[in-house]
C-alpha cells in the first residue's frame, strides 16, 4: 500500500506554495508525525508532517519548486509498493475541507495522503535511461594545469577531437590573457582554490596589480544568490500588483500634536498602552466603515465591496515581509485593537502565526515612521484596493493664526487601485482620516 503526500492548502487564498527543503529523503523510514518537508506559503514558512508510518517511496517536487495546492508531491508506503512514474494533476478546485483547520499547530500541518492502487499497471515506474551528460571533454593534463593556474578550464577553446580541451589549449589561453603578469597573494590563491573561482574574474576588480584576500572576498560577496522562497513570492506578488493595478497616490500631512499628548495622558492616567500605529489603524477602520468603496477590490471585470473591515499590518522580517490581519478592526475598542496588534506582531516575528491570520485582508497599513522615513509610497497588496503608507511624526515649524509655531506633523500616502477608487474618492478618504486623527473628541471614549 502507498499513500499520496499532498501539498496542503493553507487558507482560502493560497493557490501555490514553494518547497523550501525536504527533511526526509527517498528511501528513508518515516513515522507518523515526522516533519517531511518545509514549505513557503504566500507569507509564512510551514512544516508538513506525515500522517502515516512507512518508507518515503517517491519525491516528485524538488526544493525551490512552486507547486499548486492539492498536488501530489510524493508517496509514503510499504517497501516495494508500486507508485506512479508521474503524479496525477491536482483537482481543478480544492474542496473546503482540505484547508488546514485554524486549530492546527502554528507551524506544522499534516500532509493530506490518499492510498493508491498498486495493482494498477499505470502506477508502475518505468525506468528511463539517464540523459547523456552535457560536458566538455578535458584531458587530465589540461585539467591539472588549469587547477594550478586557478582558472576555469572550460573557458579555453578546445582543439582536440570533438572540441576536447588539451594542455596546449590551456597554455594558449593563459598566454592570451597574460596570466604570467598576475601577482597573487598566497592566501588569496588558497581562497580562490577553496571556492573554485577563476582568477581572471578577480583580477578585473583587483587594485594595484596584486590580487589579495579582500579582492577574492569582494567577488564572493557579489556572487548571485538564489532568492529565498519568501522573496520569490514577494517578487511575484509585487510584480503582479504593479503590472495589473494602475496605482494612484494621494498624500496628506496630519497634525499629530494633540493626539500624541492625548496618548501620553491616557497611558499615564488610564493605563492605555496603545501605540501611535494603533490609533492610526483604529482611525482607518472607522473611515473604511464610513467609505466602503476604499474597502473594495477589482476582481476580473467586477468590483467586490467587502463588508468586513480586515486590516493588514506590514511586519518586516529579516528575509521579507509578512502582513498579519486584524479582523473586524472597526468593531474593536482601541485597547482591544492594541492587544491584538501586539500579539500578531510578536507571533509574526517568532513564526507562530496560523495560516488564516495573514489571509483575508481588505486594506493594508505600512508604517515606516519608526524607521525615520518621512514619506514613501507603498505597493497595493493583490486582492485589495488600497494601502496606506505612514511616515514619521516630525516636529515642524508651521504658521497658525499668523504665528510660527512648532507642531508634530506626519505624512500619510494612500496608494489606490484607480480601477476601483477615483482620485477624488482617495482624497476624500484621506481628508476624513486626517480629521479623525486630529479630532480628540473621537478618542475621549477610548481612555
Amino acid at each position: 500500500m502507498a499513500y499520496e503526500v499532498i501539498m496542503p492548502k493553507f487558507g482560502q487564498q493560497t493557490e501555490t506554495s514553494d518547497i523550501i527543503r525536504w527533511l526526509k529523503r527517498e528511501g528513508e523510514t518515516v513515522a507518523k508525525g515526522d516533519v517531511l518537508l518545509e514549505i513557503q506559503t504566500d507569507k509564512s514558512a510551514m512544516d508538513v508532517e506525515s500522517m502515516f508510518d512507512g518508507i518515503l517511496l517517491k519525491i516528485y517536487a524538488t526544493e525551490g519548486e512552486t507547486v499548486p495546492v492539492m498536488s501530489v508531491i510524493g508517496y509514503i508506503g510499504t517497501p516495494g509498493a508500486a507508485v506512479p512514474a508521474r503524479p496525477a494533476a491536482p483537482p481543478a478546485a480544492a474542496p473546503a475541507a482540505t484547508a488546514a483547520p485554524a486549530t492546527a499547530a502554528p507551524k506544522a500541518a499534516q500532509a493530506a495522503m490518499r492510498p493508491t492502487d498498486p495493482t494498477d499497471p499505470t502506477n508502475l515506474i518505468v525506468a528511463a535511461a539517464p540523459p547523456a551528460p552535457s560536458r566538455i571533454g578535458v584531458t587530465p593534463r589540461a585539467r591539472a594545469l588549469a587547477r594550478e593556474a586557478l582558472i576555469d578550464v572550460t573557458r579555453a577553446k578546445g582543439s582536440g577531437p570533438n572540441g576536447r580541451i588539451l594542455e596546449r589549449d590551456v597554455r594558449a589561453y593563459l598566454a592570451e590573457k597574460n596570466h604570467a603578469a598576475l601577482k597573487i597573494n598566497p592566501a588569496a590563491a588558497a581562497l580562490l582554490r577553496e571556492h573554485t573561482l577563476d582568477v581572471f574574474d578577480v583580477a578585473q576588480q583587483a587594485e594595484g596589480g596584486r590580487i589579495t584576500c579582500a579582492d577574492v572576498e569582494r567577488v564572493l560577496a557579489e556572487r548571485p544568490k538564489p532568492m529565498s522562497a519568501m522573496r520569490k513570492i514577494i517578487a511575484r506578488r509585487m510584480a503582479e500588483s504593479v503590472q495589473t493595478m494602475p496605482h494612484f497616490f494621494v498624500t496628506v500631512s496630519v497634525d499629530m500634536t494633540d493626539l500624541m499628548e492625548f496618548r501620553k495622558t491616557a497611558r499615564r492616567e488610564h493605563g492605555l498602552k496603545a501605540s501611535v500605529g494603533d490609533f492610526i489603524m483604529k482611525a482607518c477602520a472607522l473611515t473604511l466603515r464610513a467609505m466602503p468603496v476604499v474597502n473594495s477590490a477589482c476582481v476580473g471585470d467586477t468590483i467586490v465591496t467587502r463588508q468586513r473591515v480586515n486590516i493588514g499590518m506590514a511586519v518586516a522580517l529579516d528575509d521579507g515581509l509578512i502582513v498579519p490581519v486584524v479582523r473586524n478592526a472597526d468593531t474593536l475598542s482601541l485597547g482591544e485593537l492594541s492587544e491584538r496588534t501586539k500579539d500578531l506582531s510578536e507571533r509574526t516575528r517568532t513564526g507562530k502565526l496560523l495560516p488564516d491570520e495573514f489571509a483575508g485582508g481588505t486594506f493594508t497599513i505600512s508604517n515606516m515612521g519608526m524607521l525615520g522615513v518621512d514619506h514613501f509610497t507603498a505597493i497595493i497588496n493583490p486582492g485589495e484596493g488600497a494601502i496606506l503608507a505612514v511616515g514619521a511624526a516630525v516636529e515642524t515649524p508651521v504658521v497658525q493664526r499668523g504665528q510660527v509655531v512648532v507642531r508634530t506633523l506626519m505624512k500619510m500616502t494612500l496608494s489606490s487601485d484607480h480601477r476601483v477608487i477615483d482620485g477624488a474618492v482617495a482624497a476624500h478618504f484621506l481628508k476624513k482620516l486626517k480629521e479623525t486623527l486630529e479630532n480628540l473628541r473621537v478618542w475621549e471614549g477610548e481612555k
